[in-house]
């Protein structure tokens, strides 16, 4: 069922309406000021900038979790991988100024909690924070397009990087600080992809990482792996060609997905008390367009009434990977295989209240779960590539 008032407080601790999270939670002041100091005007990149740099093991991830019953990855449990097959960190894999290394899988992340934790299953010991390696390959270049203030100039680097064998696959794990939705109107998010997809030569990229589930059948840690992606852009980028466009790749290889389910116990009780069950793994084929993941410039999500008019594009709406499938595209015959595996952070949000106040319930949920719900899908990509031949 939607999220609602009672949904947060049953699962975080508090009213999101009646007693917001203090200012001390937020990374984003104006975000900080709508919220507890009722201001009216955010940004919309402000909203999407909140999620990409909340970080649960940070300042403001403490403050969060002070006040709320949320849990930290302090509280991971290992995950019992079947014998042999547990990922391997690599050393250290160079100092990032010049090309990424060789490998047959790209597995490409965003937001700050996305690479904790992902970075705690595929990379074991090697923080995506911490200890990743800074990749500044060619940024003078593409950051001549970005805006002033987008992560990546404040960073001054495009992402950060680490290796891991998993089975027989040599994998890079990066995470992006190259993001569509901050970057700016040249879209330089596309020259980044393009360029550490030339640079690795992979036979499989997955983009991953949180996203909102769209309808009433997903659950906070459910997972849609999907060959397919589309763009709604009905906002910045409305005038693009590519604006309603949609993308496909060949099929997920489902063989171990059982397995991955399995895995998932190890830390399932970290997900919100009111599931119903335990997690899912949504498998999309390439014609099921109306269960893709769907790529806005803007920061939507799913509400019972149907606000944003995203129910029947597709199973999760997030704000980046459709630029994959562009690249794709636009590679032709020299493009990889590709999927995007994206966990449920935030379900349906109930319509109550303004919008302002649904955004907050979604951007709070995100903040107490979206970390414990990207284990699944750093699962699933592990998954995904053991089952690769």
């Amino acid at each position: 069922m939607p999220a609602d008032r009672k949904w947060v407080e049953k699962n975080l601790g508090f009213d999101p309406i009646d007693t917001p999270p203090p200012g001390e939670t937020f990374v984003v002041k104006s975000v900080a000021n709508a919220a507890v100091k009722k201001t009216a005007k955010v940004a919309p990149e402000d909203f999407q900038r909140e999620i990409i740099d909340f970080d649960s093991e940070g300042t403001e991830g403490r403050e969060f979790m002070a006040f709320s019953t949320s849990t930290g990855l302090s509280r991971f449990t290992d995950i019992p991988w079947p014998k042999g097959l547990a990922p391997k960190t690599g050393p250290k894999p160079g100092n990032g100024k010049g090309p990424l290394p060789r490998a047959d899988v790209l597995v490409v992340t965003w937001t700050v909690d996305e690479g904790h934790a992902t970075s705690r299953v595929l990379t074991t010991g090697k923080d995506s924070r911490n200890d990743y390696v800074p990749y500044t390959h060619n940024y003078a270049t593409i950051s001549k397009k970005m805006r002033n203030g987008c992560p990546a100039k404040e960073l001054k680097r495009l992402g950060a990087f680490w290796t891991t064998m998993i089975g027989k696959k040599k994998v890079v794990v990066f995470k992006s600080d190259s993001h569509m939705s901050q970057d700016g109107p040249q879209l330089p998010n596309i020259d980044v992809w393009r360029q550490i997809i030339t640079e690795v030569k992979p036979t499989l990229v997955i983009t991953t990482g949180t996203a909102g589930g769209i309808g009433k059948q997903v659950e906070v840690g459910d997972v849609v792996v999907s060959p397919i992606v589309r763009f709604d852009c009905l906002s910045k980028f409305k005038k693009q060609p590519f604006a309603l466009a949609h993308y496909s790749s060949k099929p997920a290889k489902t063989t171990k997905f059982a397995a991955a389910k399995t895995l998932f116990k190890a830390n399932s009780g970290q997900l919100p008390k009111t599931n119903t069950r335990p997690p899912k793994i949504f498998v999309v084929k390439p014609s099921q367009l109306s269960s893709s993941v769907v790529t806005t410039d803007f920061f939507g999500f799913d509400t019972s009434d149907n606000h944003f008019k995203l129910q029947g594009l597709g199973d999760v709406s997030e704000m980046g990977d459709a630029i994959l499938g562009l690249v794709a595209k636009d590679m032709g015959a020299k493009a990889p295989r590709w999927l995007a595996i994206r966990n449920v952070s935030d379900p349906q949000i109930k319509a109550e209240g303004t919008l302002k106040q649904q955004e907050q319930a979604a951007a709070v949920i995100y903040k107490g779960f979206g970390r414990w719900s990207t284990v699944c899908s750093a699962i699933t990509c592990w998954a995904s590539i053991v089952a690769e031949p």
